[in-house]
């Protein structure tokens, strides 16, 4: 009787010791975090820890109030990054407009009246929904479960999913992302009519829709436009919509024009520092650290080339 009530007793205080370890070990970990925020990482980053857009894969949509600049992602939509810039070289966007604003959903540009022509580029495309993904291109895991991915993290700067059983990645619908607009079919989009992310992550197009690329600088531009009347946020008068005076690949913009920008690598100590502090937020408005974070809440600094 004794010696079961010694056992018990040891194993409890086993338990406890475990229990205390592990409490001890995760408040360890997020008060290490918690020592660095993101103004400081970024501040004591390295020039290494950068990279400039490629002005050959950016663009620059040109609005009454200012520029938003895009950067596209060839390595997971190439035949529509292409397209795309066969569109903007021809001018084809030249002078359409923003035709939607949906409330925590999307901005979209296209031709309002459906009469543009287009002169060189692509009328169909097969959908980019996935791409067969290379062993080259960088891939930066998250920690954390992703409920619409088996694998989330970033690639080259870009919020990704990946499926290691299917050999396949796609960029997430995250803030900012820029997406095709497409009908019913999978092949119904051809970068005439583009939209970007204004509001909460709509994950659920991910893999349904070919995402280019995403926002880098500008998205106060779009995320303040006049919100919609129509259904899905279509403006229903001419007089509702926002022109595009011009839209334009950086490469073809004289470099005194030019918005010259640097993203953090996402293949870094330092990003990886970043998606750790941020996970463990500390200081003293923080009471309790989540010890998680979702893909599209991971900060993507951008800052004037240095």
């Amino acid at each position: 009787m004794s010696f079961r009530f010694t056992a018990i007793s040891s194993g409890i205080s086993l338990a406890s010791c475990v229990a205390a370890g592990l409490l001890l070990s995760a408040t360890a970990q997020a008060a290490q975090a918690s020592k660095f925020n993101l103004g400081d990482l970024v501040k004591n980053s390295s020039a290494t820890d950068w990279r400039p857009l490629n002005p050959e894969n950016t663009l620059y949509l040109e609005l009454p109030k200012g520029r938003v600049v895009i950067e596209l992602a060839p390595d997971f939509s190439p035949n529509h990054a292409q397209n795309i810039k066969a569109l903007v070289r021809e001018g084809y966007f030249d002078g359409l407009a923003i035709v939607r604003s949906q409330e925590n959903y999307v901005a979209q540009w296209a031709d309002p009246d459906e009469k543009r022509k287009v002169k060189t580029a692509k009328r169909k495309l097969d959908g980019e929904f996935t791409v067969k993904y290379a062993s080259n291109l960088p891939f930066t895991r998250l920690p954390d479960v992703d409920g619409y991915a088996p694998q989330a993290g970033h690639a080259n700067g870009f919020p990704a999913g990946r499926d290691p059983k299917a050999g396949t990645a796609w960029l997430a619908h995250c803030y900012a992302t820029v997406g095709v607009a497409r009908g019913t079919e999978a092949n119904s989009g051809d970068g005439t009519s583009l939209y970007v992310v204004t509001g909460h992550a709509p994950r659920q197009l991910d893999r349904n829709i070919t995402v280019v690329g995403r926002v880098m600088q500008g998205m106060e531009l779009l995320t303040t436009l006049p919100r919609g009347t129509g259904p899905l946020g279509f403006y229903e008068k001419a007089d509702e919509r926002t022109p595009i005076k011009a839209m334009k690949v950086a490469v073809d913009v004289p470099e005194a024009e030019r918005s010259k920008l640097e993203i953090i690598r996402t293949d870094t100590v330092t990003f990886k520092s970043i998606v750790d502090a941020q996970r463990n937020r500390g200081g003293d408005w923080y009471k309790v650290p989540a010890g998680h974070i979702d893909l599209c809440n991971v900060p993507l600094p951008v800052r004037p080339q240095k």
